[in-house]
């Protein structure tokens, strides 16, 4: 791909398609905010109503007067922006088979998703609800004898908290997948016949979708596994610009690029974590 075949508005529309294809983070979140994103620093506005009131009727009596209904404003900032810039000798394209310019397009996006993934994750981990956390004084040493069940204290603490059942997943290291691999009760409800088109999706386990990503958050040897519902969190991202220009000083094709992103807990009983070690 030469200079003169790059159209800015296409290129751009296949990063963030590439990003989505192997993007964990984005299936535990919604983006319902994401709206129109032009640069970091960028401010989206998210207003919440509080509860209604349900009241008792009686035949033939007057209602009261109509709820004023309560709504809180939560501000989700666009507050991280990374980019990538790289350049391809000409000489390199002329012997090269293929087309490597395509190819560090691909590249660039791993690398882009690959940071904002880490960073879905380690918000939801840091965002739930302080009554939320199982092994919050002292870290769980999961097992393979006990990671099913605690699974489903994950799952307890969200059903106490009255949230959705529809849509719940939970994000595994790969540690921890190979632990529940061995379990029997997981054994038979793997993705047999399931959608594996999504990145990252290996089954079901106890009401939640299971993803598997190196990117769990872990903080001084200790995993954060995190279950949570899509109304939890809010994420948003764009690729701002992307630019080819010929370098100066150099007889080459080159492309720039900005990536803006950032993600907001609402609703922080929507996350349950179990904090662990495994060995």
């Amino acid at each position: 791909m030469a200079v003169t075949t790059f159209i800015s508005e296409l290129w751009s529309a296949r990063l963030l398609n590439a990003l989505d294809k192997v993007h964990v983070g984005t299936h535990l979140v919604n983006r319902d905010y994401e709206g129109d994103i032009r640069q970091q620093g960028d401010t989206v506005h998210i207003n919440s109503i509080g509860a209604v009131t349900v009241n008792d009727y009686t035949k033939n009596a007057d209602i009261g007067a109509p709820q004023t209904l309560s709504t809180t404003d939560q501000s989700l900032v666009i507050s991280k922006a990374k980019y990538f810039n790289f350049q391809i000798d000409d000489v390199d394209a002329a012997q090269a088979a293929g087309d490597l310019m395509d190819k560090a397009m691909k590249r660039s996006a791993y690398a882009l998703n690959d940071a904002a993934d880490a960073y879905i994750l380690e918000t939801l981990a840091k965002g739930a609800a302080a009554d939320n956390t199982i092994g919050a004084t002292t870290a769980v040493a999961l097992t393979k004898d006990n990671i099913y069940e605690n699974i489903v204290k994950l799952r307890l603490l969200l059903d106490k908290q009255n949230v959705p059942a529809e849509g719940r997943t939970i994000v595994l290291p790969p540690e921890a997948y190979a632990l529940i691999l061995q379990d029997s009760r997981f054994a038979g409800a793997g993705v047999q016949g399931e959608d594996l088109t999504r990145s990252g999706f290996i089954g079901r386990v106890a009401g939640f979708d299971i993803y598997e990503s190196n990117n769990c958050y872990k903080s001084s040897g200790t995993f954060h596994i995190t279950a949570q519902s899509p109304e939890a969190c809010t994420y948003a991202e764009q690729i701002v610009e992307t630019s080819a220009y010929r370098p100066e000083k150099r007889f080459a094709d080159a492309v720039k690029g900005l990536h803006v992103y950032g993600a907001k807990v609402t609703n922080a009983n929507g996350i349950a974590v179990l904090k662990c070690t495994i060995a």
